[in-house]
């Protein structure tokens, strides 16, 4: 099939488009910049455009005519979003309109648009309502949160309005990052892998569904295509809560840290979630479940970064 990915340079993007190639689709990613330090292989076309400009994207969309549009790109830091509400805005919220109405207006071939959501939307639930289903109410409590939620209901719109074929992955806190140290996981194994005595880290009682990068991207294979998925929203999970601190601990346990650990140093958010643990039954109807544990996807990258920090 023919696929056009956007933020195929990102962190689930880069991985997921070199598999998307062994199976032997025509992939084309979209990048926003025109620069040399793009390296996704010889069997990926690259187009430029930026998601905030209605009309660069609608002629990239008249031209390539994708049959599936995976929608990645995002500005996925939620700490950022809250000093830069209207860049954020702009991009994951306006952007996933313009690539959605070009497709509705200028692509008949158009079979499956999928979306990047992000548990995010959920915001703070009830305790009863633990773990999340689909189902419930959206509570997004940042602005990056309150724009991936925006864009949810906007395809839901045009879904009902004009029969649009959207399919919204709503993955939980992902962590295998192989270049990026600024995210939870990343940041603690990193810290303790540099040889710090202290470690400063924030708030030690939020409780996180953790899934490996792997998990992440077999949920967008996994309804890529399926007609089972067409028009749903389907959160792609582990159903296993961990606190920052039982983090933290297990990843003592695995890097061998022994030293002090200082909670509270990071600026606290205006609003935070406390508990964010999902329900993954949809996602089984279709044929997915998780295949690493929160343990062996820590040990996975650990080694990794022992690794490039060594380097």
């Amino acid at each position: 099939m023919k696929i056009l990915v956007t933020g195929g340079t990102g962190f689930i993007g880069s991985h997921l488009i070199p598999k998307l190639v062994d199976a032997g689709h025509e992939v084309t990613a979209l990048h926003r910049y025109v620069t040399g330090r793009y390296v996704l292989g010889e069997d990926v076309d690259i187009v430029h455009a930026d998601l905030k400009d209605y009309s660069g994207i609608s002629m990239i969309v008249n031209k390539l005519q994708p049959e599936i549009v995976i929608n990645l790109a995002a500005i996925s830091a939620v700490s950022y979003s809250y000093d830069h509400p209207q860049e954020v805005t702009k991009v994951n919220y306006f952007g996933v309109v313009n690539l959605a109405e070009s497709n509705r207006v200028h692509n008949p071939n158009l079979k499956q648009f999928i979306q990047a959501g992000t548990s995010e939307e959920y915001g703070n639930q009830a305790p009863k309502d633990i773990p999340i289903n689909e189902e419930k109410t959206l509570y997004p409590n940042s602005p990056y949160a309150v724009a991936k939620a925006a864009s949810t209901h906007y395809l839901e719109y045009m879904r009902d309005g004009y029969n649009f074929p959207i399919t919204v992955c709503r993955p939980f806190n992902t962590y295998g990052r192989v270049n990026n140290k600024h995210f939870v996981v990343e940041r603690i194994l990193t810290q303790m892998l540099s040889g710090k005595k202290e470690i400063r880290l924030g708030d030690p009682d939020p409780v996180r569904d953790l899934m490996f990068r792997e998990d992440h991207i077999s949920g967008y294979l996994k309804v890529l295509g399926n007609s089972d998925a067409i028009g749903e929203t389907v959160n792609f999970c582990t159903g296993v809560g961990y606190s920052i601190a039982e983090l933290v601990s297990h990843c003592a346990d695995i890097t061998g840290y022994e030293g002090d650990i200082t909670w509270n140093t990071i600026p606290i958010r205006p609003l935070d979630i406390d508990v964010l643990i999902g329900d993954n039954s949809k996602a089984r109807t279709l044929g997915w479940k998780p295949k690493w544990d929160l343990f062996t996807g820590l040990k996975w990258c650990e080694q990794h970064w022992r690794n490039k920090l060594a380097s």
